[in-house]
């Protein structure tokens, strides 16, 4: 975290069997945190202070680690809307980005334009895994376990069509001299993404930027490259606040007349205890719910280009008792049920249908409703009283 407040927030992605503490991933992270860029670096499962079996994991539960890590910065902090990635790291935040809705650009670090380079490095051992199921490797002096599934998984991957649909601002970073990873591939990768993209030349760096210096600059041009999307970012995530103004629109009547900025609204209750001229307190949650579900779903939907036509989201509030829910933690008493259903019309595959489905869950609102609200009540007489002290 920088001293002050975050410009952004970053999320690194560590090479192939490394780890968040190698020295590229410590000393691009100080670099940007020192530009106002907060990172988060992670391991991924079964390696450096993460929990499971490297065993069990492939290229698709790498992709999946960014996203939950993505989700825990959504909940805790803002979500990344810069995703960076190093060697193997690279290619799975090219996966991930379409998975993580926020995210406006994107930085490969010595990356391969497939995931299935990654097999190459296991050429000696393959054989072996194929045959038995599994092998053990060495790589940078460590042994590690290695499944058929691996291998399976990294030749499975749709990368070139991932990387032709980024739909973010993309930066390459590579070696000319890079042994491990040949430059070849940051041709493949900038010439299949559309623009805006740069290329950047680490000349004389060694495919892990071993070298301190080597790191710095990186991190330097990537930290200089995002400043043209953090504004982007903040203004996407963080919209202007607008003061809404509630007020009777006379004395002993429900009646309402709400204000936000040049906007105008009623609200009311229906027969017999309001007169019905306007949506209810609880009509307007519904809506503010369903008009950001809407909006989140059509803006990601342009984002990738999809044949979405059409968004309808139909929403209804009732009060159920706990006992009749199986996933909630409340199980006494009544809880509030929201009950919401989305029709989505255009030529849509099925996958395309899945996935905005779970965007919808992802708008801010829903978010909003989710997570733990600190509501402060102020007496506004009191507030507007000259402080003793002014």
């Amino acid at each position: 975290m920088p001293d002050s407040e975050p410009h952004t927030y970053a999320l690194f992605a560590h090479c192939f069997t490394c780890g968040k503490d190698v020295v590229a991933a410590t000393q691009i992270a100080r670099v940007l945190t020192e530009a106002g860029i907060a990172v988060l670096r992670f391991d991924f499962t079964g390696l450096g202070q993460s929990g499971g079996d490297f065993a069990n994991s492939d290229f698709s539960s790498n992709t999946e680690d960014l996203v939950r890590a993505a989700d825990q910065l959504r909940t805790r902090f803002t979500a990344p809307s810069l995703l960076i990635g190093h060697s193997l790291g690279g290619a799975a935040v090219l996966a991930a980005a379409h998975l993580i809705p926020e995210v406006n650009s994107v930085a490969t670090i010595g990356a391969p334009a497939d995931p299935s380079h990654v097999a190459g490095l296991l050429s000696e051992s393959r054989t072996e895994i194929e045959q038995c199921g599994e092998a053990e490797i060495t790589l940078a002096g460590r042994t590690f376990r290695v499944r058929r599934e691996l291998l399976t998984d990294l030749a499975a991957q749709p990368q070139a069509e991932r990387i032709a649909a980024l739909g973010t601002a993309l930066l390459v970073l590579h070696s000319p001299t890079d042994e491990c990873v040949g430059v070849d591939n940051a041709r493949r990768i900038f010439d299949t993404a559309r623009h805006p993209k740069s290329f950047i030349a680490l000349d004389g760096a060694d495919h892990l930027l071993t070298d301190p210096n080597d790191a710095t600059y990186a991190a330097t041009v990537l930290a200089a490259w995002a400043t043209r999307y953090i504004s982007r970012a903040r203004t996407e995530q963080e919209p202007a606040e607008r003061t809404v103004v509630v007020s009777e629109v006379q004395p002993h009547s429900l009646v309402q007349a709400i204000t936000v900025g040049k906007h105008h609204l009623t609200a009311d209750e229906p027969l017999p205890a309001g007169d019905d001229s306007g949506p209810t307190p609880y009509d307007l949650l519904l809506a503010a719910l369903g008009t950001c579900t809407s909006m989140t779903i059509r803006l990601y939907a342009q984002r990738k280009q999809w044949p979405l036509n059409g968004i309808s989201v139909s929403l209804r509030h009732s009060r159920i008792h706990a006992a009749d829910c199986a996933d909630c933690s409340t199980h006494v008493g009544k809880i509030d049920r929201i009950e919401r259903k989305i029709r989505l019309d255009g030529d849509l595959d099925e996958s395309q249908r899945r996935r905005l489905f779970e965007i919808a869950d992802r708008c801010p609102v829903h978010r909003t409703l989710r997570s733990e609200i600190l509501i402060a009540t102020v007496d506004q007489a009191l507030a507007d009283e000259p402080s003793a002290t002014a």
